[in-house]
């Protein structure tokens, strides 16, 4: 019950949420900043990436790659593009947590004032670094782009319907969180960090969800990421099955470990320490992938149907109708340009489909890094 109350909580507050323009502070004197792209054979698409960066750094600014692990010319294409490039091989020590520390470790030399974290597969658009920029410098927390993934030209339905999740998790939750004044989840992407406080947490670890693990150590030190929806950067969801499959598992898997091992923890620390912050996040990954949390509904009212008293029929069905009412009104508000009415229905369906990769987390679940592979 408690998942589908925060979610159709935070949509609720996103529909309410007023369109603002973000200030973007234009001058020269901004504070430096230092892009930090990790990269593990993305020869086929860092290009692009960097592409869409040197435009909108400023002369204090720099952009530094760290090739990890790679054996193709991811290193030499980012040199060509005008990146600094930092190489890094450990078979051992495997993850893009591993890499961003590797590229930590360079800045401790000399430090930027602001660290932003941008994946190299991903197209930050028009004003974004600079808004990360100075928002970070000015609220003195960590700050967490709009980071949306795109669908590859003539989507299936399923591909349209991941892609709805994605916005729902990604855009929705995350603005009603900003609106009701709560911090959000780190996106793996998007993000940007005063030194003074991304040199306070480690990120050498192999955690397959480095973006989710680092947010909450920066919740414990009263540092959560805020939600910036003004700037965008975008990925495209890998075109093979199998790339796509091998994301999910590693997404998804890696969230219901968030769950189990963080959130109690993060629950209790932030009552005895009275830190709405940290609980605000708790709260927000508490909420399990959509499909699943749709299988869970699912499970209850059925079980409620077969094993049940009337009462307990009655509020398995309430919240069976939480969950539609809050999907349905993000659809209504924010997805219609992503699939339409009639696909949507067929969500349910998707969401059975993905029993086998619930089953395998409890049986053999992801515990390594694994990169999607491009094509």
């Amino acid at each position: 019950m408690l998942p589908v109350a925060i979610l159709l909580l935070q949509v609720i507050a996103a529909c309410l949420a007023k369109n603002k323009q973000a200030q973007l502070v234009q001058s020269q004197n901004r504070p430096s900043a230092a892009i930090l792209m990790p990269a593990h054979n993305e020869a086929l698409v860092i290009a692009q990436s960097i592409k869409s960066i040197m435009p909108l750094l400023q002369p204090q600014d720099r952009l530094i790659v760290v090739a990890d692990n790679c054996d193709d010319n991811t290193a030499a294409i980012a040199t060509e593009c005008g990146a600094t490039v930092i190489e890094r091989f450990n078979q051992q020590a495997r993850g893009k947590g591993y890499a961003l520390d590797y590229g930590l470790q360079h800045l401790k030399e000399d430090p930027s004032d602001v660290v932003v974290i941008i994946d190299a597969d991903c197209m930050v658009h028009e004003n974004a670094l600079g808004l990360l920029i100075s928002h970070c410098v000015s609220a003195e927390r960590p700050i967490q782009a709009l980071y949306l993934m795109e669908s590859q030209p003539n989507p299936s339905l399923k591909a349209k319907i991941a892609a709805f999740a994605w916005h729902v998790k990604n855009k929705v939750r995350p603005l009603g969180f900003k609106v009701m004044g709560l911090p959000c989840q780190l996106m793996g992407t998007g993000m940007a960090f005063r030194w003074v406080d991304i040199n306070q947490v480690s990120l050498a670890s192999g955690h397959i969800v480095e973006d989710m693990k680092l947010g909450t150590d920066l919740a414990r030190i009263n540092k959560a990421p805020i939600f910036l929806p003004e700037a965008l950067v975008t990925s495209v969801f890998p075109p093979s099955d199998a790339a796509t499959n091998t994301q999910r598992a590693r997404w998804e898997h890696g969230h219901l470990s968030v769950i189990l091992n963080e959130v109690p923890k993060l629950m209790i620390g932030a009552i005895k320490s009275k830190n709405m912050q940290m609980f605000g996040l708790a709260c927000d990954l508490l909420i399990p992938p959509l499909a699943m949390l749709t299988l869970m509904c699912l499970i209850v009212f059925v079980a409620s149907l077969i094993f049940g008293n009337q009462l307990v029929l009655l509020l398995s069905l309430g919240l069976l109708g939480c969950l539609l009412f809050a999907v349905l009104l993000a659809w209504y508000k924010f997805g219609q340009a992503i699939i339409s009415f009639k696909q949507l229905c067929y969500a349910p369906i998707y969401a059975l489909v993905k029993i086998p990769l619930y089953i395998k987390f409890f049986l053999n679940r992801q515990v390594e890094w694994v990169r999607s592979k491009r094509d």
